[in-house]
């Protein structure tokens, strides 16, 4: 348990922008009042400033917890008068941009919490997570809030990679584009055509290095997009031909080995299994 100066500290530290005008720990639940200041607001119709007030509502949000007890904070806001006559906003509710924005029920802070759990874990384990860092929410809402998240700007990186994936096995497919040097998703294509490839290159260049996997059709959509980058297999493809090649060449001469090396008759079944079970063992390496 923290003291009470301590608990204060860390509530307030993501509400500066708030004026706090107390708070209440009930034990489960710490609740702070606050209200916003009193400073003039551009008018979203005109832009014209103005500190006029029409009348006053509470906004009630959940914030980040506090030694493991969820916090609640209630914000008294303003409703504003526009001063210009005829604006189309005769009035207008202030915002609280980086601390509550419009429409939501969490705080800003709270808000990324919630959207960096569920971009990696998505709905069931995000809900498990968040629940044992006190903030419960449901899966459902947890797969609600994936798309609202704004996706980061696409960075073309140095040395791409390029790879099919199956949606649905045999049937439908995609191609995924990661930066090789840091394993970072970068886009994922509809489809795996040369076409699409080549579409994609022309428009964001900056690539220098291409890993693939032996397709023909990707290596000619980067010769024909990209006639000066540098073209190589990607690490999994060149581990699974060579453990490939490796197996059937294993397998090729496995009749040999007992001719070069007679056996005992009692030993003859025992070694044989162990040969094929290291020929085996190979080949799932390769996958």
């Amino acid at each position: 348990m923290i003291d009470a100066e301590e608990l204060v500290k860390t509530v307030f530290s993501g509400l500066s922008a708030l004026v706090i005008e107390g708070v209440e720990n009930t034990g489960g639940v710490i609740v702070v009042r606050a209200r916003t200041r009193d400073e003039p607001t551009e008018c979203p119709g005109c832009g014209t400033g103005t500190s006029r007030v029409h009348g006053y509502y509470e906004r009630t949000a959940a914030d980040v917890t506090v030694d493991g007890r969820a916090v609640v904070v209630k914000v008294k806001v303003r409703r504003l008068r526009c001063p210009v006559p005829g604006c189309p906003r005769q009035t207008f509710r202030e915002q609280v941009p980086g601390v509550l924005e419009r429409y939501q029920r969490r705080t800003a802070r709270l808000a990324g919490q919630v959207e960096a759990a569920v971009r990696e874990l998505a709905g069931r384990a995000g809900s498990r997570l968040l629940s044992a860092l006190g903030i419960g929410i449901s899966r459902h809402i947890a797969l609600r809030t994936l798309p609202a998240i704004s996706l980061p700007d696409l960075e073309v990186p140095r040395v791409l990679g390029i790879d099919d994936f199956a949606l649905r096995k045999g049937l439908v497919y995609a191609t995924i584009l990661i930066d090789a040097e840091t394993g970072r998703r970068v886009d994922v294509l509809e489809g795996r055509t040369a076409d699409g490839v080549e579409d994609w290159l022309r428009e964001h260049p900056g690539v220098e290095v291409v890993t693939r996997d032996g397709s023909g059709a990707y290596g000619e959509a980067v010769r024909s997009a990209l006639p000066d980058a540098v073209q190589c297999g990607d690490r999994w493809h060149l581990w699974h031909l060579l453990a490939e090649a490796a197996a059937k060449e294993t397998a090729a001469h496995s009749a040999c080995w007992a001719e070069g090396a007679p056996l005992q008759e009692g030993k003859r079944a025992e070694t044989n299994l162990e040969r094929w079970q290291q020929v085996h063992d190979l080949r799932s390496y390769s996958g």
